[in-house]
């Protein structure tokens, strides 16, 4: 079945070459000025997205995953934030984009479902007006078609009885509701990219099952390409195609998420693998926290940024590990000064005893 996207104007044009990604991120950059100094949240990162397909990217807090996805909306302060880099949307070249071309995309060709919908939702409006709204701004509806629309959507979601329920306040939905409103706002449009910052933190796991399954039922219903923020790596093995790894601001590692829970190429993936419990585990068995905290980005570490808390240091010639910056292969693998032959033999269950030491 062939995929129209819209154009700015709300029509539907052509879809791209299909061997080109429709979101494709070069050399990010993004610096936030603050009192204490200049922060980098975002070091030179890339990666390219295709329709259809999710991207799951994982990291520690402050790794610059959502600081990414919120350059890529445009959400950014201009007056206190330093962006560089490319950032290609079907074409589109977004970075240094008029503020008015990015509202004509957000909640239209792109969107986004944020990570709190109770903060992310207005108290002072009903969820029903709260979806219609984007659908009426982009669209041109009327407020009968909008209302029909939200009405359409929470059915869509799950939301039982939606005729009555599209009249309430978010205070009146429970958690799992709220976030299935904020997924009806989001796709009210049928964006060709969504974004979701983890969409499952705070609800119990039947509701995060039912919103991973609605997530993939919505995809697949409209053709979109999802970004899935998370922390959690099991979400990401049952719900994304490939995965990329973020640590200080930068991709360590990416491939499809088979290559990477499968056969990781980075210590710090190893890390996040070891430190996960496992049914088939003893369940006497001490987790393997990766040791230390992340670095600070207004003084990232130099050279492999992972290099404080990485017990394989000492198997890297020289100093090369804090003087040298890993390079990331192309398509597959871990940005990492190991050998290929090295992070083969590592990427098994023998490392785990050795991700505690450093």
């Amino acid at each position: 079945m062939t995929t129209l996207t819209k154009s700015d104007d709300g029509g539907a044009t052509p879809p791209a070459d299909s061997d080109s990604a429709f979101l494709s991120v070069r050399d990010l950059y993004v610096r936030f000025s603050t009192e204490d100094g200049v922060v980098k949240a975002v070091d030179g990162l890339s990666f390219d997205l295709e329709r259809g397909r999710t991207l799951g990217i994982v990291g520690e807090s402050g790794s610059g995953k959502s600081v990414t996805n919120l350059t890529v909306l445009g959400l950014h302060d201009p007056r206190t934030t330093e962006v560089r880099g490319e950032i290609l949307l079907d074409g589109r070249e977004l970075t240094g984009a008029p503020e008015r071309a990015l509202e004509t995309l957000r909640g239209n060709t792109m969107a986004m479902i944020f990570q709190d919908p109770l903060t992310a939702l207005s108290p002072y409006y009903t969820v029903g007006r709260q979806i219609a709204e984007p659908f009426r701004k982009h669209t041109g509806a009327s407020k009968r078609e909008a209302r029909a629309r939200a009405v359409e959507m929470l059915q869509k979601v799950g939301i039982p009885n939606p005729a009555l329920r599209v009249d309430d306040y978010p205070h009146q939905f429970s958690g799992g509701m709220r976030q299935r409103a904020m997924i009806a706002m989001a796709l009210v449009c049928n964006p060709d990219l969504l974004i979701a910052d983890e969409p499952t933190t705070a609800l119990d796991v039947t509701v995060q099952a039912q919103i991973l399954d609605l997530l993939k039922d919505l995809q697949q219903e409209f053709g979109s390409a999802i970004i899935l923020i998370t922390h959690d790596l099991g979400v990401v093995a049952n719900t994304a195609d490939d995965l990329l790894v973020m640590y200080a601001g930068r991709a360590v590692e990416r491939g499809t998420v088979r290559e990477v829970l499968r056969a990781p190429r980075h210590p710090y993936t190893w890390g996040l693998l070891g430190s996960m419990p496992r049914l088939s585990s003893d369940v006497d068995e001490p987790l393997s926290p990766i040791p230390g905290t992340p670095p600070s980005l207004l003084s990232p570490p130099p050279g492999c940024p992972f290099h404080p808390r990485c017990a394989f240091t000492g198997e890297v010639d020289g100093d090369r590990c804090r003087t040298e910056r890993p390079v990331l292969p192309e398509r597959r693998g871990g940005a990492c000064h190991l050998t290929d032959e090295r992070k083969q033999t590592l990427s098994t269950e023998q490392i785990k005893p050795r991700l505690g030491r450093g």
